[in-house]
């Protein structure tokens, strides 16, 4: 009887699995978040895209929930399982985000560095797809495993860089003229900004799952 019991028990390999599942699904998202920044006629199909991917990443995030909450043994502790998946689902929900700010106020047409912006949101969404790969492993990969989390938080800090940089752009270019350029623009910046920020949240994450268990 408990046997039977157990066989219908989820297994650690299922959480590793939804967390490789959810993060291809950040790589769909944010490659739809690169042709969105590029403009031109086809930003209503790819906001749409955004929102189609977002939504595929938080019934991921519920089954991981839902194996928490039926678990008996989970391959690392319940909270930061919680917390790993919720820093995921975070990363493509601020995709989410930009693509309403970008429907609501019509912009069709994107500064350089907001579309470099994507380029790193797209380069964070590949290296979390890297990272969840080896926490099946992490012991043997810890040295990979910290590399990895170093490298999203460089991209963080560039993406701090060219946010400063667009919005001082912005500010020379609309002061004397346009001024709701400068606020739609500077509002697209914190959007796309916030999304990396959100995935450096997923490397500190893994940074504390690390700590704990090896």
């Amino acid at each position: 009887m408990l046997g039977w019991f157990q066989a219908l028990m989820p297994k650690e390999a299922r959480f590793f699995d939804l967390f490789e599942k959810h993060a291809a699904v950040l790589v769909q998202g944010a490659e739809a978040m690169q042709a969105l920044l590029r403009g031109g006629p086809d930003v209503a199909r790819n906001c749409a895209q955004v929102l189609k991917f977002e939504h595929e990443a938080d019934m991921v995030a519920g089954e991981v929930m839902q194996a928490v909450r039926r678990s008996f043994i989970t391959p690392f502790d319940r909270s930061d399982i919680k917390d790993l998946i919720g820093s995921m689902d975070d990363s493509i929900d601020q995709m989410r985000q930009t693509a309403k700010a970008i429907t609501l106020f019509e912009v069709s047409e994107f500064e350089p560095a907001m579309q470099e912006l994507g380029d790193i949101t797209l380069k964070a969404a590949k290296l979390t797809v890297e990272t969840v790969a080896l926490l099946r492993s992490m012991r043997k990969e810890s040295v990979k495993l910290n590399a990895l989390t170093d490298e999203m938080r460089r991209l963080e800090e560039h993406s701090d860089e060219l946010h400063d940089k667009g919005i001082k752009a912005l500010f020379l270019a609309h002061r004397s003229s346009d001024v709701m350029a400068f606020i739609v623009g500077s509002e697209i910046y914190g959007h796309l900004e916030k999304i990396v920020d959100r995935f450096e949240d997923v490397a500190n994450k893994v940074n504390g799952i690390l700590i704990e268990n090896i």
